[in-house]
């Protein structure tokens, strides 16, 4: 399968039981199948939470990225990135990009002040390149090296790729 130039990308919020089997399909295949992260399954508690956010990305209209985002519930209105994920085959497409802001454009809207994630040391410099910085030392998440990265949520988005 060849992908669609990335002008063609596009994100939405998970809006039923398709869209939502639809995104834990793609997360499988990454998580599971391809990287080998976790063994069964990657869903976890924050995939039942009503106030988590999911998130489908789309190139040529084909399903082929996601991300979920969800508030930490702390008095500083922080909230969390993860599960950003790309088929293989739609790598070069470039959405993985547009779903992180759209993940960050949404936890703004949601009233968030900050975002962080747990990055796997190579994907650094894309993250970097949207407006994200290092926030801590590397950390072992689920079981492998990660770094911890923030952004601000209330700078002007056309601020943030740098």
């Amino acid at each position: 399968m060849t992908a669609a130039p990335a002008a063609t990308a596009g994100c939405l919020l998970v809006r039923d039981s398709a869209d939502f089997g639809t995104h834990h399909h793609i997360r499988h295949a990454v998580f599971v199948d391809e990287q080998g992260i976790f063994a069964e399954s990657d869903e976890d508690p924050h995939d039942r939470d009503p106030r988590t956010l999911h998130v489908l990305g789309f190139v040529g209209g084909v399903p082929a990225g996601t991300v979920r985002l969800f508030p930490l519930g702390d008095p500083d209105g922080n909230w969390q990135g993860d599960r950003l994920a790309v088929l293989r085959e739609f790598r070069a497409a470039g959405l993985g990009a547009p779903l992180v802001r759209f993940a960050v454009a949404t936890a703004a809207a949601h009233g968030g002040r900050r975002m962080v994630a747990h990055v796997q040391p190579p994907n650094e410099t894309f993250f970097r390149r949207l407006g994200w910085a290092r926030c801590g030392a590397p950390e072992i998440y689920v079981g492998r090296p990660h770094l911890p990265m923030a952004i601000d949520l209330r700078r002007d988005p056309r601020d943030r790729d740098t």
